[in-house]
């Protein structure tokens, strides 16, 4: 399949123009125009450039590219690009339009997982909501909702217990969410889960007596990736591979 085609319906479906990002959305790294393997990852790194190498991919879709505005790290940028180039492995990045999207984002995906019903929009991050919230079918406590997620995403969930004991309604930002921490509060959200917080963030939770769950940066944010492979498989004819490159956070 060519290149062109797969990134054009990935551009298309995953609105990657509409929704303001600090990241570069869309095809990165042009190196292979003929496509018959797609691996899916989270980072874009040289690491996981190795293993998408050693799984013969043409090309790789993440949630974390390498091109930024404004571009960090440039010498390093430089390296993965080269790598990607001499090993004919064509890029393509979509970040914060997977983690909103309707139907393949990683929050959307956290709200299935956990079974919510009332799903509504929640998270809102330069202009545009990310996340979803939602409500369970009957009240549960903090540690079984841990362990739904510790079972499906083989993770191994932080619990802040600041709030109730039973929960009821939850709001999700896969990733770095603190930023929601003030939302999850005013709209009186019994359970906040998030990727990851820092210091302060658990002291802005501690003082709002806010429930939440970290599910850890990582692996809030496999469920958009793993969700776009059946549907590039069924519509390009392509091989798919997840590749697993977890950081611990």
């Amino acid at each position: 399949m060519e290149l062109k085609k797969i990134t054009a319906f990935l551009d298309r479906e995953l609105r990657v123009r509409k929704i303001k990002d600090e990241s570069v959305n869309g095809l990165q790294v042009i190196a292979n125009k003929n496509i018959e393997r797609v691996g899916f990852a989270v980072d874009g790194c040289l690491s996981t450039f190795e293993k998408a190498k050693k799984e013969n991919v043409d090309l790789l879709i993440v949630h974390h590219g390498i091109k930024w505005k404004p571009q960090k790290y440039k010498e390093q940028t430089n390296q993965r690009e080269n790598y990607l180039k001499k090993n004919k492995i064509s890029l393509y990045g979509v970040h914060l339009p997977l983690d909103a999207h309707s139907e393949y984002g990683n929050n959307i995906g956290l709200a299935r997982i956990l079974g919510l019903r009332k799903i509504k929009k929640f998270g809102v991050y330069h202009g545009e909501s990310l996340g979803y919230s939602g409500i369970f079918e009957k009240s549960m406590s903090l540690n079984q909702i841990a362990g739904i997620l510790n079972k499906s995403l083989k993770t191994k969930c932080s619990v802040l217990d600041y709030g109730k004991d039973k929960i009821k309604t939850i709001g999700i930002v896969s990733g770095g969410g603190s930023d929601a921490i003030e939302e999850a509060v005013k709209k009186k959200l019994d359970c906040f889960l998030l990727g990851e917080t820092y210091h302060g963030g658990v002291c802005r939770i501690r003082d709002y007596k806010l429930n939440v769950i970290l599910g850890g940066h990582y692996k809030t944010e496999i469920v958009g990736v793993k969700s776009l492979m059946p549907l590039l498989k069924e519509k390009f004819n392509v091989q798919t591979v997840f590749i697993d490159n977890p950081t611990g956070f």
